[in-house]
């Protein structure tokens, strides 16, 4: 088994501000896995926010050593192993981990979703993030999405401008809103009071109110909210599933965080049996870990997966899309197309 990779520059088509921070482009490392003569394709998208690099990355990959795991692969111990050699690092153990699921997809002669007994028929609609703005930037990414078929949008909140952001999209259109507040609202009285205020505005959930670490705050605007509130920040991995219950009504899964395709899955089971809804979301990335989270989109409840939307140099083709929603490909493994 031989790993190559090489890194990459993902631009964005805007500037993406959160609260919190900005950027133009994000680090993307491109993996390759040579098994058998066939080739698994993974990526590891390191927004610098969660600490990761190019350099962090290849320090790991120059730590492991995959020889001795064959087909058929078992993903719990390839995951026991990597969590071995370093702790953290999540992007790029889900670069492997996205790489292996493909090559499993190939080698089997199945398209990856079918590996998870995921229904292509139940693919939710998924959203268009806008990111924090101005007043006219803001109208010319809603009108972007709006020409691409997408029929949510995502407003990232979290300053000082909230509700002007919101009354700035219902300009141009009364699509389902969600919201992402990024940790920005300050105490639980004004979160649940733009709660409220949002749910009046068409806003169908809100993502992570709150500063992760203040619990009881999130589960005060999650008891009294009339809208889900879905924990974003405060969940990464399989552990941090059974603590957002009681604080949440959802999770948002994404591979970067949860070490890839083999343990969001995992956490999708967790979570269903704990009575939470679930979101798969992403971050800046290509086509492949779009594609990878698309082939567990049917078991979610909400999706946002607009990655290759909000770049413009995704080398990979874009993902099928239609009304809305992502059409799974019935070629074997993730379907990555080069351009």
């Amino acid at each position: 088994m031989k790993i190559s990779y090489r890194p990459y520059q993902l631009n964005l088509k805007h500037p993406f501000t959160i609260s919190g921070f900005s950027r133009t482009a994000t680090p993307i490392l491109l993996l390759e896995i040579n098994y058998q003569n066939y080739i698994g394709y993974g990526e590891a998208s390191m927004v610098p926010y969660l600490g990761e690099s190019i350099e962090t990355a290849t320090l790991f990959l120059n730590k492991i050593d995959l020889s001795n795991f064959n087909f058929p692969f078992k993903m719990d111990e390839i995951i026991n192993y990597l969590d071995g050699i370093s702790v953290g690092l999540p992007a790029i153990k889900a670069a492997i981990d996205i790489a292996l699921h493909d090559l499993t997809g190939k080698i089997t002669q199945q398209p990856c979703y079918k590996i998870f007994d995921a229904n292509p028929a139940q693919m939710p609609f998924t959203s268009y993030t806008l990111g924090i703005d101005e007043p006219e930037v803001m109208l010319k990414k809603a009108n972007d999405a709006l020409a691409l078929g997408f029929k949510i949008l995502k407003i990232k909140l979290g300053s000082a401008n909230d509700k002007l952001l919101i009354n700035t999209v219902r300009q141009i259109t009364n699509l389902p809103l969600y919201v992402d507040a990024n940790q920005g609202w300050q105490t639980k009285e004004e979160g649940l009071e733009m709660v409220n205020w949002l749910a009046n505005q068409g806003v169908v959930l809100v993502e992570q109110p709150m500063l992760k670490t203040n619990t009881e705050g999130n589960k005060f605007i999650s008891q009294h909210s009339p809208i889900p509130i879905i924990a974003d920040e405060a969940v990464q991995r399989l552990p941090d599933v059974a603590k957002a219950a009681g604080n949440y009504h959802g999770i948002n899964i994404k591979l970067m965080k949860s070490g890839g395709m083999y343990e969001a899955n995992l956490m999708i089971k967790k979570a269903r049996e704990l009575g939470l809804k679930v979101m798969i979301g992403c971050m800046s990335e290509t086509s492949i870990a779009t594609l990878a989270a698309a082939a567990l989109a049917p078991l979610c409840d909400f999706v946002d997966l607009d990655g290759p939307f909000l770049t413009t140099n995704n080398p990979y083709q874009t993902p099928k899309f239609k009304n809305g929603k992502y059409v799974l490909s019935e070629d074997a493994g993730l379907g990555i197309l080069e351009i």
